[in-house]
């Protein structure tokens, strides 16, 4: 399946194929977006096709769903699901406390709505996703299209109120076009360098008319599974800590 991997895959494929043996016969499952969560459905869909495995996925973009379909897992909606077992989802930065900044992949709120919507999430990642403190990777957040660029200065104005005298906000771009969501928004990467304080952040960046959501992350993940080069895992219950 994997064929040769280097160091950075096979961390993520390690990671994927542990958490892919926690999804139980039966469940309804949240796949994630992105590099890490691909490898997840892939490893899924193994145990769909190799061992009868039945279960019912609600996919956070469309290229998941796209994936899902071909590895031959069984793909619904949320609203058909009305709530799920379990999300397993990767990240771009997580801290000790499993706080994390996703939506490098553009699927943050998707991502953000199924994971709440489960009983349970699973972060999946390879190491170098650890940080001590969250901002060193931009955060995303998704802004409507209308008046957007009013809504960016007032993030910025949130920003300066926070005293992050060193930031920079940038509308991310697909070639020469505003990048669009699934949703049809619009993101900006707010490279930040340090979020000592991600929960305040993330509060005030929500009540910013024209904010969908940011890609923080806080209190929502369960536990976190994390891959190393040499195929080894660290399995950390947040809950436990």
């Amino acid at each position: 399946m994997t064929g040769e991997l280097s160091p950075i895959d096979t961390a993520k494929f390690a990671a994927a194929r542990r958490a892919a043996d926690i999804v139980e016969n039966g469940m309804q499952v949240g796949l994630g977006t992105g590099s890490t969560a691909a490898w997840l459905v892939r490893c899924l869909g193994e145990r769909v096709c190799d061992t009868g495995l039945k279960i019912k996925c609600v996919p956070t973009s469309a290229r998941t769903a796209t994936l899902a379909r071909e590895v031959g897992i069984d793909v619904i909606s949320l609203n058909e699901a009305k709530w799920l077992d379990l999300t397993i989802d990767g990240a771009d930065e997580i801290d000790g406390d499993g706080h994390l900044i996703k939506g490098g992949g553009g699927a943050l709120l998707w991502e953000k709505i199924v994971a709440t919507a489960s009983d349970r999430m699973v972060v999946i990642a390879d190491s170098h996703k650890k940080v001590e403190c969250l901002g060193a990777f931009p955060l995303p957040v998704e802004l409507i299209p209308f008046g957007w660029e009013i809504t960016k200065k007032l993030v910025e104005q949130v920003l300066i109120t926070l005293g992050f005298e060193e930031q920079n906000s940038i509308l991310r771009m697909n070639g020469d076009q505003n990048y669009r969501t699934d949703e049809g928004n619009h993101i900006i990467d707010l490279h930040l360098h340090r979020i000592p304080e991600p929960r305040q952040l993330a509060s005030l960046l929500n009540q910013v008319p024209g904010v969908v959501e940011s890609g923080l992350f806080v209190d929502t993940c369960n536990t976190v599974i994390v891959g190393f080069g040499d195929g080894g895992v660290e399995v950390r219950d947040i809950e436990k800590k």
